[in-house]
């Protein structure tokens, strides 16, 4: 178990993320501003909402002691982020938005795997490459999800602005920030040596 869930600290910021992000999406959807219109709000909330959602309901039936409070709030930052961005119209204000966000919540999501990994596995032999892996699968399927709620996908939000260049800049920086977020979490999160209890 990582040593660091166990600190009054790391449950305030958990519980701080996740009031934000409800606060965010109940704005949104709520108040519905201009910075939100064509971003399908009402699309994403379930989806970025279920992470924080589903972690404390897993942890209650599989009786996860101490609660992985550093697992989920990484988990959660990234959805956080992206909802604020869209929020306060940084991604229309500043266009470098996306493709800096997209490399620092990839960080984020992949130091969340690790987080939640190691709370049971204490081998960090291939881990590295373990979540490099799944943060390139998660963007693959992010950006699935994307084409799915734009203007020539499914739920046709044409505010995305979407084009094939855009997609490949996200896949590489996405990968490339999970890359980076698995090297630290690997260094920060996991054991000091492939057999050797987790910090």
């Amino acid at each position: 178990m990582l040593e660091v869930d166990r600190r009054p600290a790391t449950r305030l910021v958990n519980l701080a993320v996740k009031v934000a992000l409800v606060a965010s999406f109940a704005v949104a959807i709520g108040l519905s501003p201009d910075t939100v219109d064509g971003k399908a709000m009402g699309f994403r909330a379930p989806l970025f909402l279920a992470p924080a959602v589903l972690v404390p309901v897993v942890a209650r039936v599989r009786r996860w002691e101490p609660y992985p409070h550093t697992a989920d709030a990484l988990l959660s930052a990234p959805f956080l982020i992206d909802t604020l961005g869209n929020l306060f119209g940084v991604y229309d204000e500043f266009p470098q938005t996306d493709d800096v966000l997209h490399a620092v919540n990839w960080v984020l999501l992949v130091a969340a795997f690790h987080a939640f990994r190691f709370r049971n596995v204490h081998d960090r032999r291939d881990a590295v490459l373990l979540g490099y892996g799944f943060g390139a699968i998660a963007i693959v399927w992010w950006e699935i999800m994307e084409w799915t709620v734009s203007e020539d996908g499914i739920g046709g939000a044409g505010g995305l602005s979407l084009t094939s260049g855009d997609t490949i800049g996200d896949l590489l920086l996405s990968s490339t920030g999970g890359l980076i977020g698995s090297l630290l979490a690997v260094r920060w999160l996991g054991p000091q040596t492939s057999n050797s209890a987790p910090r």
